[in-house]
């Protein structure tokens, strides 16, 4: 099937402001979209912070599991697995049954579960909770940038789409704030268990369902679409996807894109925090403090980290969204790439003192998750209505079954391959390595679209 090439959107040169194109209905989709990834993102980072202390706990209770770094990276490429199933389950619905009813759904199920693995009992049950919270996580990206997309207007959907993900660093944002409180709680002995209250924490974003169950109206441009009904046309449908050649190279070059990022992000960037864990942890029990004391500060110097990297994600992302808009997708994505490679081997293997926290974590993050802002921008912009929500998720999300390895390889260098070079060394040397990952998107790149100035296809 030849597809015709489409027109240009045509360049306003009045000098008004993107924002000014927006009428109230326009802010209140932008806030409520924002809202569900920012809550989720808020979610992901729960997760990270809470993930070495969780496991440690839980395996007293069945130490013949395994090692915790195993079971670090085990879960967390559970919680992927979890998060690629539900992306393409709800990507389809998303695309069949409407953004809005779909979203619903997402924010319960994510919100849900993250409160439930605060009753964890054991590495099992709360891999299980990881999951089922993945599903949900994993379902709200693609129907959230696919109703941005569509509400907009075309001068002003990249720079939503951009604002979109860049207010998700504020989700992981708050993470940070919540997991040096409970940090501080545990210093002075108020608690027992920081990361059980994290994630009760996590069930906040339920709330928000409410707000979007009342309001939000499905986008015209898909309720146009259904009505339109085209012989031939199913909404939703992987075999359409697959069967047209001009989307299904699109979907591929999406996803081997979007498998480099996520990788790099949950496989390494995510990692930091056991990084830090492990270089404070020998630094402070030099100090001759307790074990508690230990924990507290550990925690909250994590959370310090996390706050950072998302600071520096923030900037990055809105970073991606400007100069894509001046070079166009390809060139921004390059030069993301490159840069996320280099910033994170050198924090990987150069990270030695509570100094290098302040500058080389924020530069990591304005690296690795400035990619993100590009997959905000560029996945609905490589797919029409009918298949948008679908082609967005298979892009974001079946990048994560092959992005799911990641962490796992990560705990099994970790551990098994440079675990003679000690805690802190076992790290360095297992992140440098999967630093590997980013030529994936660059490799990627030559079969890529360039869609700058293009409307959405139809």
């Amino acid at each position: 099937m030849h597809a015709e090439p489409l027109p240009a959107v045509k360049p306003d040169n009045s000098g008004r402001a993107w924002y000014k194109e927006l009428n109230r209905y326009h802010w209140f989709v932008f806030i409520v979209a924002a809202l569900g990834w920012l809550f989720d993102t808020m979610d992901q980072q729960l997760f990270n912070l809470a993930r070495a202390p969780a496991i440690r706990d839980l395996l007293e209770a069945f130490p013949t599991a395994g090692s915790a770094k195993l079971w670090g990276g085990l879960s967390t490429m559970i919680f992927m697995i979890g998060w690629a199933t539900g992306g393409i389950i709800f990507g389809i619905l998303g695309d069949r049954l409407g953004r809005a009813r779909t979203m619903v759904i997402t924010i319960l199920l994510y919100s849900s579960f993250t409160g439930l693995s605060a009753l964890s009992l054991s590495v099992y049950d709360f891999s299980l909770y990881r999951f089922l919270t993945g599903l949900g996580v994993g379902g709200e990206f693609a129907v959230g940038v696919a109703l941005v997309a569509e509400v907009m207007p075309d001068r002003a959907r990249p720079h939503a789409l951009g604002w979109l993900q860049a207010l998700s660093a504020v989700g992981n944002i708050s993470a940070a704030f919540i997991g040096m409180a409970f940090g501080e709680l545990k210093t002075i002995g108020a608690i027992r268990s920081p990361w059980r209250g994290m994630f009760v924490v996590g069930v906040i974003p339920a709330l928000l369902a409410v707000l979007v169950m009342r309001r939000l109206k499905e986008p015209e441009r898909w309720m146009q679409a259904v009505a339109a009904g085209k012989v031939g046309q199913q909404f939703g449908s992987l075999r359409e996807l697959f069967g047209v050649p001009r989307w299904r190279r699109n979907a591929i070059v999406g996803l081997l894109l979007a498998s480099a990022g996520v990788i790099g992000l949950w496989g390494i960037v995510f990692f930091c925090f056991e990084l830090i864990r492990a270089v404070f942890g020998e630094i402070l029990k030099a100090e001759g403090l307790t074990d508690a004391e230990i924990e507290g500060k550990l925690t909250w110097w994590v959370g310090l980290g996390s706050l950072l990297l998302n600071a520096g994600a923030f900037f990055g992302i809105y970073a991606f969204s400007r100069v894509t808009a001046h070079i166009g997708r390809k060139p921004a994505f390059a030069i993301a790439l490159v840069l996320a490679l280099v910033s994170t081997a050198y924090t990987f293997w150069f990270l030695r003192d509570f100094a290098d926290v302040f500058w080389m974590v924020p530069v990591m993050g304005f690296c690795c998750l400035s990619l993100f802002g590009g997959y905000a921008i560029y996945f609905p912009e490589l797919f029409p209505t009918r298949l948008r929500s679908t082609g967005t998720s298979f892009c974001y999300n079946v990048g994560r079954y092959v992005a799911s390895v990641g962490p796992l390889t990560l705990g099994l260098l970790a551990s098994e391959v440079f675990g003679h070079y000690g805690t802190v060394g076992s790290w360095r040397y297992a992140g440098v390595t999967m630093c590997a990952c980013f030529f994936l998107g660059l490799a990627a790149l030559p079969f890529a679209p360039e869609t700058k100035g293009q409307p959405l296809p139809e």
